[in-house]
């Protein structure tokens, strides 16, 4: 992964569009495999009770996105480095130890997810599944060496393939609207909704997205822009997070939706496969078939992305650069031992997601420090509202997080 940080002078002046796309890659962490586990249950098991969760989740989403990519744009660092410059050697090697374990876990989810989509879309055991996950990753990591930009068109293109996927079966299911606008609502049914509704959460904010926003916009601008030019480009980036969130936000509330119109009460909708069948039977086969290329897109882009952002962590903590291909075939091989095994991949996601929880103060905490700190980001600094805003909105997803272990474990 290359990142050349110019002077100001040195780089064009570029239009708005120019400056959109690192929240297309980052917003592919939102629509992985552990969203779409997450967002089936929740349909399937309590309708549109936990419509609420998303829509908090998203917006939410926003502002963390934002910050990350506010970051990288003002201070040309990644919030691993900015973290790592921080810490002593001990801690740092600390630091990275949970941030390595995070991304390992976020990788599994990821590739497991793309194995059961080549199983239910051409019955490929999931071992060999996951080896052809890996390696059209790699191929996709190989884009990326070749220019920034052309790798997030294909992500991007690859988020259009998901949204697809996932919306398909709304086309042609009754949505019961009023039932959906009571979903708004803030409100849990029992123990159970309240750890999906934590599970939703883990799902969707996640900490690998949080430091790999700060590298992505970096990467893209390669620039540190002056102090006449950054708000344009701060202006741009909010354009840039916004549209990509509202594009993630609607594949998970669809998925959502989806699930609590077709498959609510319907036995076997625990597991993705089941879910899958049950879609199936329900809405048709072009259905069933639209969902499981767009779980396949998914899994594709995700790991992509989850290696990108493991790259980014080591490199900023460990100050060690490590080819994204290379670290591709090293990360790959828990996940290839998982599905060997024959473990349950339902279940390895639905524990992937608990790993993650662990690592979001991590990640968060620090990013609401540096973002508000003036040493950091000079006048760019969070202002005082937003400073208060950001900090209750780690709280929130802290406590939901502490919530999903109690949960978890008690379970």
């Amino acid at each position: 992964m290359t990142s050349t940080v110019t002077t100001p002078s040195s780089r064009p002046r570029r239009g708005l569009w120019w400056s959109l796309g690192p929240a297309f890659v980052a917003a592919i962490a939102y629509v992985d495999p552990g969203n779409v586990a997450a967002n089936l249950t929740a349909g399937a098991n309590h309708g549109y009770l936990l419509l609420w969760v998303l829509v908090a989740a998203n917006l939410m989403a926003v502002l963390i996105q934002y910050l990350s990519a506010k970051l990288g744009l003002v201070t040309g660092e990644t919030l691993p480095s900015l973290i790592g410059h921080r810490l002593p050697r001990r801690g740092r090697l600390a630091y990275w130890a949970q941030a390595e374990l995070v991304a390992a876990a976020t990788d599994l989810a990821e590739v497991v997810g793309g194995a059961v989509a080549l199983n239910i879309l051409f019955g490929l055991p999931l071992l060999v599944g996951g080896l052809v996950v890996g390696a059209v990753s790699m191929v996709l990591l190989l884009v990326q060496s070749r220019g920034q930009r052309r790798f997030e068109f294909v992500v991007a293109g690859l988020l259009a393939i998901i949204g697809v996927g996932f919306a398909a079966g709304l086309v042609i299911t009754p949505i019961d609207w009023p039932g959906a606008a009571a979903g708004v609502v803030p409100r849990f049914d029992g123990r159970d909704s309240v750890l999906l509704a934590a599970s939703m959460l883990g799902a969707t904010v996640m900490p690998h997205a949080i430091y790999l926003h700060s590298g992505l916009t970096r990467d893209h601008f390669q620039v540190v822009p002056s102090p006449a030019e950054t708000p344009r480009l701060l202006h741009a980036t909010r354009v840039d997070v916004v549209s990509a969130l509202v594009v993630a936000g609607t594949v998970n509330i669809a998925m959502l939706v989806l699930a609590a119109t077709s498959l609510q009460g319907v036995g076997g909708t625990d597991t993705i496969p089941g879910a899958h069948a049950a879609i199936g039977e329900a809405l048709g086969p072009v259905i069933a078939l639209m969902f499981g290329i767009g779980l396949l897109a998914s899994g594709l882009a995700s790991t992509s992305v989850g290696s990108y952002a493991g790259a980014t962590i080591m490199a900023g903590l460990l100050r060690v650069r490590v080819p994204l291909v290379w670290r591709r075939l090293v990360t790959l091989v828990p996940a290839l031992l998982v599905l060997g095994s024959g473990f349950d991949p339902t279940r390895a996601l639905v524990l992937s997601q608990v790993v993650l929880s662990l690592g979001v103060p991590f990640a968060l905490v620090p990013l609401v420090r540096l973002t508000s700190d003036r040493r950091v980001m000079g006048g760019f600094a969070n202002p005082r509202p937003l400073t208060w805003l950001a900090w209750l909105v780690a709280a929130a997803i802290v406590t939901l997080n502490v919530a999903l272990l109690v949960l978890t474990l008690l379970g």
